[in-house]
């Protein structure tokens, strides 16, 4: 475990890991408090149940005591927790999003107004508005930003691991609470290459007579938090907010900016910009460009003759500097685009936006800017919405027109009130020197596993740079899952998918075949695995044509195995992960193949040893048989299947379902047009009934001969697969040939048959009906 590493063994230079944003910021956060007040919450909660590990694995702080780590039974009940051992002379932080943090709220109100220093660290989440949604964006922390807190917003692992610790150490220094906030998902669930700050770089960090300063504040006898009357509240008010140094000299911003000073030099780690990075200054060349956080150069392209273009992250949003947006600024800029990832319905402008007029229309009224530049602002990101290098592109080309529109939005299509900027999907500037590879899996068989620990492999063995981000289906066990992984020579600072780009594509069930179109991010003369009950002999015919078609088009080498057999025969049921990881790593060649297995098998003993050794054995028998059974398919020069990729839902289907529902299940939820959308959130009843998955690999079968008509398979079942039906006898006279049924064993019924029936498109293979069924013989189940 990365963390007790870094505690028994101190380095004086920063060591690397690999770790999801999660993991990268309990890390610190935990070494740095005394208290930890936890109510779980998606996606934060990994950083809370880690708290809470490492607290009862007896994992020391930087003081060497162990935290204490306290879950309260409501969001509101662990701000009221923190709040009070905060106002005990504790350091103490909490993890939230969303409605989570905004249950918070009152009590923040509180902590900033009594300058009290702590860090909520905040994986940004979408509020549930018209609808619930557990990914990123930033409407839970902008709700918040009136509580008085500061805003430190980070923008991949890396930053979220030093942030963390420049926010402690900065809220310290300036005794204004800090909101630590970074993507959901996008940045909370990646996994990325980082260097790890050692134990004795935090604790040289934290200064020891501030702390003394918080424990000496603490409650005592005097009053603290009296209730203001009517000729006092205001008065109040200001000192606490405006009027004294703690805000209007920017406290936060020296603090902050002194803290990623410190610890860029200690633990020599590449500077971040806390406000406004330099602009463009020369024609050849550009500075940073940021794609939802990240850092990026932009395509020499983009500053020619007739234009200079520049790219500003804001990292410290609270308290709002307009002085450092001014000095930042070159006096000669034209216009200025705002991007905010979040929406407020009713208001004139998103948060940001409306900083940034106000702070040039207050620079020309004072005389520290001549010229008011054009401004427009737009939206984009919300949910986890992509962005991408190309979305940034065409915001830079509608600055550019002569009459730009404001109130933009990116990455839909808004066909209601026309606000969508029009881009170029195929764009990009990502190096064709960084490997990318996506796969295709269903929830529990193992494949978003197999790719994290693939991702720690390449990393920490192949000594490359390696990122991993995992897009869940919200059905979770049985559903749909997609791993992109990158890895390269260099950092992957890059945080959004790819577009026809993947060199290595992987679909671990063959059925998707059917209902997606897997291959539209394979690249030209890329790499498809599939694992196909087929073999290598007759898997084309097996094939859509379509499918036939993009890997003629696209030169595809195919490789095929039949990973569900492989795990079935070594006792592995469905989970396939370890095989096609093997796989994997034998076609793509990161690593010599002799290695990759040693180090996979490396893996399965520390994940699968606390399950037994039967477990561990039949993992490793199914890594060693892996290649025996991976088979190189010879692609003919056309398509010949006579199959076609069969409609996700009939014609008869109802309107919406065929409009919006169908367009999700097949993926392309991204392309749904903004009016066919509810818009109070409203959706038909029932439009579950039309998705038909077709998931299972093994599916129940009904032995009419020893049923005793119990009914347990049906209710045990739970999706609703089996029903139980009884009618008249006579009613077998119009039923097809070889429907089952059997007489009801019950006295008073001797006309009267039983039959079950199975949806098996529903079926997830889970087998709770088997094990329910008294029936069976246990000597012979089958």
């Amino acid at each position: 475990m990365a963390e007790r590493t870094a505690q028994q063994d101190p380095q004086h230079t920063p060591q690397r890991a690999t770790l999801d944003g999660n993991t990268a910021v309990a890390h610190i956060a935990y070494r740095v408090n005394e208290v930890c007040a936890i109510y779980p919450i998606t996606p934060s909660s990994p950083m809370a149940e880690l708290a809470d590990e490492w607290a009862s694995a007896g994992v020391p702080n930087i003081w060497g005591n162990q935290p204490v780590v306290q879950e309260m039974q409501s969001e509101g009940g662990a701000a009221g927790t923190l709040h009070g051992a905060l106002q005990g002379g504790a350091l103490t932080t909490t993890f939230t999003a969303s409605q989570g943090l905004l249950l918070m709220i009152p009590n923040m109100f509180k902590i900033a107004g009594e300058l009290t220093p702590t860090v909520f660290h905040v994986a940004a989440r979408s509020i549930a508005t018209q609808a619930l949604s557990i990914f990123g964006d930033h409407s839970d922390v902008m709700a918040a930003r009136a509580t008085g807190f500061a805003m430190l917003a980070s923008g991949s692992v890396q930053e979220a691991h030093d942030l963390a610790l420049v926010a402690q150490a900065a809220t310290l220094k300036s005794r204004i609470p800090f909101m630590h906030f970074f993507d959901g998902f996008r940045t909370s669930h990646e996994l990325n290459t980082l260097q790890l700050i050692p134990d004795e770089q935090i604790r040289a960090m934290i200064d020891d007579d501030l702390m003394r300063a918080h424990r000496g504040r603490a409650l005592d006898p005097e009053t603290r938090s009296s209730a203001a009357r009517l000729r006092t509240r205001m008065s109040s008010s200001r000192a606490a907010r405006q009027s004294n140094t703690f805000y209007c000299e920017h406290a936060g911003h020296r603090a902050a900016s002194d803290g990623r000073a410190r610890l860029a030099h200690r633990a020599r780690l590449p500077p971040v910009r806390l406000r406004w990075p330099v602009r463009c200054r020369a024609r050849d060349r550009g500075d940073d460009i940021g794609c939802g956080g990240r850092a990026r150069r932009p395509p020499p392209t983009w500053c020619g003759r007739a234009r200079r273009w520049a790219w500003s992250t804001v990292r410290l949003y609270r308290p709002f500097s307009p002085s450092h947006f001014l000095a930042a600024l070159p006096v000669t800029c034209k216009a200025v685009a705002v991007l905010d990832r979040t929406k407020e319905p009713g208001a004139s402008g998103e948060p940001l936006y409306l900083d940034v007029v106000a702070a040039l229309a207050d620079g020309v009224a004072h005389g520290d800017r001549k010229t008011m530049p054009r401004v427009i602002g737009g939206r984009y990101g919300l949910s986890s919405k992509a962005f991408n290098p190309a979305h940034a592109k065409t915001v830079f080309e509608e600055l550019a027109k002569a009459t730009p529109k404001n109130g933009f939005t990116v990455g839909i299509d808004d066909d209601v009130t026309h606000t969508s900027l029009d881009i170029d999907p195929g764009y990009t500037i990502e190096s064709d020197e960084v490997v990318r590879a996506v796969f295709y899996g269903l929830g529990a068989d193992g494949t978003v596993g197999a790719n994290k620990n693939s991702v720690k492999i390449i990393a920490e063995n192949a000594g490359q740079y390696a990122q991993g981000y995992f897009v869940y289906d919200s059905k979770k066990s049985g559903s749909q899952t997609i791993s992109h992984l990158r890895f390269g020579a260099s950092p992957i600072r890059v945080d959004h998918t790819w577009s026809s780009r993947a060199n290595f594509v992987a679909c671990h069930q063959f059925q998707f075949l059917y209902r997606l179109d897997v291959l539209h991010l394979a690249a030209q003369g890329g790499t498809f695995l599939l694992n196909s009950p087929y073999g290598p002999d007759e898997v084309w015919q097996q094939l859509p044509r379509s499918v036939q078609q993009q890997i003629i088009d696209k030169a595809l080498k195919l490789y095929v195995i039949d990973a569900t057999a492989a795990a079935r025969e070594v006792g592995l049921k469905q989970r396939t992960n370890t095989i096609l990881q093997t796989c994997f790593f034998a076609i793509s060649g990161v690593l010599p193949r002799e290695q990759a297995i040693e180090h996979i098998k490396a893996s399965i003993e520390k994940t699968y040893g606390k399950r037994g050794r039967k477990v561990v054995e039949q993992n490793f028998a199914a890594i060693d048989g892996a290649l025996e059974r991976l088979h190189a398919v010879d692609v003919p020069v056309s398509a010949t299947s006579t199959l076609e990729l069969v409609p996700l839902v009939p014609a008869s289907a109802p309107d919406f379902v065929r409009r919006v529902t169908a367009q999700m299940m097949a993926g392309r939820g991204d392309e749904i047009r903004v009016s066919a959308m509810p818009v109070d959130g409203t959706f038909p009843s029932g439009t579950a009934a039309w998705e038909k998955r077709n998931i299972a690999d093994e599916v129940p079968v009904w032995r009419e001969d020893l049923c005793i008509q119990c009914g347990q398979c049906a209710f045990v079942c739970p999706h609703s697969v089996i029903r139980a039906r009884y009618f008249e006898h006579a009613r077998l006279e119009r039923a097809p040939a070889g429907f089952k049924a059997a007489q009801v064993n019950t006295r008073g019924y001797p006309d009267v048959d039983y039959t079950l029936q199975f949806y098996l498109e529903d079926c997830t293979g889970c087998g709770l009906c088997v094990e329910a069924c008294p029936a069976q013989v246990r000597s012979n189940p089958t």
